[in-house]
């Protein structure tokens, strides 16, 4: 069956100061399509003489450009003209943002791209309604708080929601008034390229907005987290690689917030509304290929309930239709890279191994190019198994039986992560008990994702540093000045 795809070879090179040029070396890696494991595009491979000249533009663009004291409403227009211009290229965009991944069209148009245009148009109302804060303590003295730009700050994210994760930092640090450089992941840059050449149309000065493509360790993404022109890092990715960030930015103070692993745990209790929670459940394990760091990785299911909770997954996972990126009705598509994909099947013999395989987890014979997977469900695993304590981040279910709230709650937090969690029960005193208990940075309470922009997002423990979203990440994107003035009588 062949898979429709971008045709030819196209050129990624990275954006620096307003203009699409070449690395610095000369060389080029390739962006391969998961799901026909063709090549995509040659992107341009960065290293600290790319990161150097697009820093120094953007540190060039805060100090003496217009952009830092431009009014705000000003700044407020360009980024709604940004979000007004993602939704108008919205199909390119979704398409584009298929063929990096291998996730279904339908995510990607429905979904990503309105959510990325959506960052941009919520941070340009947001900061338009900041106030400054003033204390007057007596009556010939006044405290201002003014917020001004940062600087350049340095954003690296993930290959799994590339575009909108990618807006989600871009768009507060820009409303601030700073500027940035953006390290996208070197498996899918295609969207952050897309972006560029939208920030230009949109009137965004140059030197504000700057991409280097490329690689983390000994390369662009060192080079970034290294340079003393840096003044704060956001990361989203894996917690290894932050923690080697948090390294390299400690010799120059810089700022840091990092969203990083989860291995997110959903609990539906005896008394939960079956009908609402176990299609929630599929969603939450297999949306995006299980690619998601807020995916409802482990399934808990109280055992007076566990048996039809079980007989009914079993239903639904296997009707879920795996299958070329691009058709509308697939479900589930391809997973990111050959190297991913032999990773999860080695958690799946694990499960199999520690548990029970009831369905999926095997190669799809009809795509032999493509990283396909069906989605697996393992049961009657205890959760000390590493299926149900480390991060795998693809289509893998464990399904865990628990006897009570005590225990459920100590299984729950039995992991270095600390992300997210979903408890499904109509007994409000417990859902107010277990949502106290649970450990990580957001709770759904007969849900799962469900967000507001305006409340801080982040993890606990191995899940992150810092939190981001509303003025939590306006915040971190600007620095706080306190001006005091005293009167004379």
């Amino acid at each position: 069956m062949a898979i429709a795809s971008v045709t030819g070879t196209k050129t990624i090179d990275h954006y620096i100061n307003g203009q699409f040029v070449p690395s610095a070396g000369g060389e080029y890696f390739e962006d391969l399509n998961p799901a026909t494991g063709e090549c995509i595009a040659r992107v341009a491979a960065g290293n600290a003489q790319d990161v150097d000249a697009a820093v120094s533009a953007g540190k060039k663009a805060v100090e003496s450009g217009p952009w830092a004291r431009m009014p705000v409403a000003d700044r407020a227009r360009i980024l709604r003209k940004i979000a007004d211009l993602i939704l108008a290229n919205r199909r390119e965009l979704a398409v584009a943002e298929s063929n990096d991944t291998g996730k279904p069209i339908s995510e990607s148009f429905e979904g990503d791209i309105p959510r990325s245009a959506q960052n941009f148009h919520f941070f340009a109302d947001f900061v338009s309604s900041i106030a400054e804060e003033c204390y007057s303590p007596a009556n010939n003295e006044r405290h201002l708080v003014v917020r001004e730009p940062s600087g350049v700050c340095g954003l690296i994210t993930p290959w799994n929601l590339p575009l909108y994760l990618e807006t989600w930092k871009i768009a507060p640090c820009l409303a601030t008034g700073s500027s940035c450089v953006l390290k996208p992941a070197e498996w899918t840059p295609h969207t952050a390229f897309l972006l560029a050449k939208i920030t230009k149309e949109a009137g965004l000065p140059d030197g504000v907005f700057n991409i280097v493509n490329g690689f983390g360790p000994n390369a662009a993404g060192e080079a970034l987290t290294r340079h003393p022109d840096v003044r704060s890092i956001s990361f989203t990715g894996e917690t290894g690689t932050g923690k080697a960030i948090m390294a390299a930015a400690s010799t120059t103070l810089k700022k840091l917030s990092f969203e990083l692993g989860g291995k997110g745990a959903n609990i539906i209790f005896e008394d939960a509304d079956l009908d609402e929670a176990i299609p929630v459940a599929v969603r939450a394990a297999f949306r995006n290929q299980g690619e998601i760091c807020l995916a409802g990785s482990r399934l808990f299911v109280h055992e007076k309930v566990y048996k039809q909770v079980v007989e009914e997954l079993a239903r639904r996972v296997a009707a879920i239709k795996v299958g070329n990126p691009l058709d509308e009705s697939t479900q589930m598509g391809a997973i990111i890279s050959k190297e991913q994909l032999e990773k999860v099947q080695h958690y799946i013999e694990i499960g199999k191994s520690d548990g029970k395989l009831i369905s999926g987890g095997t190669r799809l014979k009809e795509f032999p190019e493509g990283n396909f997977l069906s989605p697996a469900l393992i049961c009657d695993i205890s959760e000390e198994s590493r299926v149900c304590r480390e991060e795998i981040f693809g289509p893998v279910l464990p399904v865990i039986p628990f006897s009570s709230e005590e225990e459920v709650v100590a299984m729950a937090n039995a992991t270095p992560y600390g992300l997210s969690c979903s408890v499904w029960s109509r007994d409000a005193n417990r859902l107010h008990r277990v949502t106290r208990d649970i450990k990580c940075g957001i709770v759904w309470a007969n849900c799962w994702f469900a967000r507001d922009l305006r409340t801080p997002f982040g993890g606990q423990k191995a899940s992150g540093v810092g939190r981001e979203g509303g003025k939590y990440a306006l915040d971190f994107f600007s620095e706080l000045k306190t001006i005091s003035y005293r009167y004379k009588d």
